[in-house]
């Protein structure tokens, strides 16, 4: 069929969504018909209920939103499902496809089961390589020169479904995770655009991921942000790029009889040693490490 009118429902929850949803909102042949998005959260030491980034943009531009716990059973159903059959719901118009990027719920193979089209995922790696979670951070962290953006058909695994297209992305020396995460926002929502247009004209082929070439990357947390001062200068190094800002890195630090956790912030290569440039203490603000080192003494 033509692209022309596609009916789409996003799914999508962080700020990495956002200008994905953007660009298909502005598309004038599509039609974003409702966006399903993670419900609010508390956020910061108030704990007040904030809506995500994908709420925000989706409220302004008046779309339906759903925000289910779980996609088991919900609402979103009748605007997924294209039925032959009469049913209460033929006054929904119906999505042709959904679009997935970071949404953070898995969805279940009843759900993907149902868009006339499937559901299209935007993947930040080149898959099958580094598959899971974190692809932003393991690409900066194990030092790899190149990474990118996969647009694929999802299944019921782990990033397993065959791609649709790719587009690689390369990392200059000093990558960090929020340089990463911009190139992916520019980049990505055009090319998402272009491979929906070819898919939906059937100029695209559906390529099967070869499995025997996949890489995991792991769920991340705030004790994997822990130095260990025993690993190479230049791994630690990469790794303060690619954990700030979440989970971020940091070491314990004897001070007055006490020990405090000191988040490092940034930090670089000099003579194939680790120089720490700023840190910031528990309970502080961020500060240039000299100054922070005459108060507090020096790290490892």
């Amino acid at each position: 069929m033509s692209p022309k009118s596609l009916k789409i429902v996003f799914f999508g929850t962080p700020d990495l969504s956002v200008p994905f949803l953007e660009a298909l909102t502005n598309e004038p042949d599509f039609e974003v018909l409702a966006v399903v998005t993670q419900p609010d959260r508390p956020v910061g030491r108030k704990q007040i209920l904030t809506p995500s980034p994908v709420k925000e943009l989706a409220l302004t531009k008046k779309i339906e939103i759903f925000q289910p716990e779980n996609l088991k059973k919900d609402s979103i159903t009748p605007r997924l499902h294209h039925s032959t059959t009469p049913s209460l719901h033929d006054s929904i118009t119906p999505a042709d496809v959904a679009v997935v990027v970071a949404y953070g719920i898995i969805i279940p193979q009843a759900v993907l089961n149902l868009p006339r089209l499937g559901f299209i995922n935007v993947h930040p790696s080149l898959l099958p390589k580094y598959r899971g979670p974190t692809p932003i951070q393991s690409a900066i962290a194990n030092g790899d020169t190149e990474t990118g953006i996969s647009i694929m058909l999802l299944d019921k695994g782990m990033d397993t479904g065959p791609i649709l297209a790719q587009e690689k992305i390369f990392l200059e020396a000093s990558e960090n995770q929020i340089s990463l995460t911009e190139k992916i926002k520019q980049l990505g929502p055009k090319f998402l655009i272009e491979t929906i247009e070819n898919y939906v004209a059937g100029k695209i082929k559906p390529i099967p991921q070869d499995d025997s070439r996949a890489i995991i990357c792991k769920l991340l947390d705030r004790e994997s942000g822990k130095i260990d001062w025993s690993e190479p200068a230049e791994v630690i190094e990469r790794k303060i790029r690619a954990y700030f800002p979440w989970p971020g890195t940091w070491t314990d630090l004897l001070h007055n009889g006490k020990n405090i956790r000191v988040k490092i912030l940034k930090a670089q290569l000099k003579n194939n040693q680790l120089e720490i440039l700023e840190v910031q203490p528990e309970g502080g603000a961020a500060m240039d490490y000299e100054a922070f080192a005459r108060g507090y003494g020096k790290i490892n």
